[in-house]
């Protein structure tokens, strides 16, 4: 039984290094709050409002470090709440999705792609991949024992990279319709 932990990726932003300097002035860096458990990955003190036709979320956390292009990821309840159309997509392939408005203490930026819902996806080192029989790309589900909601969520995409850490990541959506807990663990199942 090949088991990975689960864990809920919130709304958040990656910005350019560009973008950030518009939001919070020149010069400016991005302040380290915490580690995330992906290496390298962290979340930020610094903190900005995304705005669509409909309403604004405010407090969105910026994850750095910076990123070559502008990625919003928010839930499907989030999208639509703003009035934004929900595009589930893979973390980077922006070409295509909408657009909606940054504001930062200092200034704000309007970007015309880069509003996604977050493709449901595993973060995985080669050497589990391999154990596991799987590579990179490759789908499969994975069946969640929680109390009261036991699921099996699909179109899990597996992502393989040295830099990674073995999770899988999914949005708040998600996590609630499961009843997600700290310290999940899902079963990789390759198929139904």
């Amino acid at each position: 039984m090949a088991q990975i932990l689960v864990e809920t990726s919130a709304r958040h932003i990656h910005v350019t290094k560009e973008h950030l300097e518009i939001l919070f002035g020149a010069g400016a860096t991005l302040t380290k709050k915490k580690d995330l458990s992906q290496p390298g990955q962290y979340a930020c003190e610094e903190r900005v409002t995304i705005v669509g036709p409909k309403k604004s979320l405010a407090n969105v956390s910026i994850l750095g470090p910076e990123r070559p292009a502008t990625q919003v990821e928010l839930s499907a309840t989030d999208a639509r709440s703003i009035g934004v159309p929900v595009v589930v997509r893979e973390s980077g392939d922006i070409a295509g999705t909408p657009g909606c408005k940054v504001v930062g203490p200092c200034g704000e930026i309007e970007i015309s792609e880069g509003v996604i819902v977050a493709k449901r996806h595993i973060h995985m080192i080669p050497e589990t991949a391999e154990k596991l029989g799987l590579k990179n790309k490759d789908v499969v589900w994975v069946k969640m024992e929680t109390e009261g909601r036991k699921a099996v969520l699909g179109d899990v995409v597996v992502r393989v990279s040295e830099t990674f850490a073995d999770a899988m990541h999914i949005d708040t959506d998600e996590s609630n319709a499961i009843g997600a807990t700290p310290n999940l663990m899902g079963e990789i199942v390759k198929s139904l």
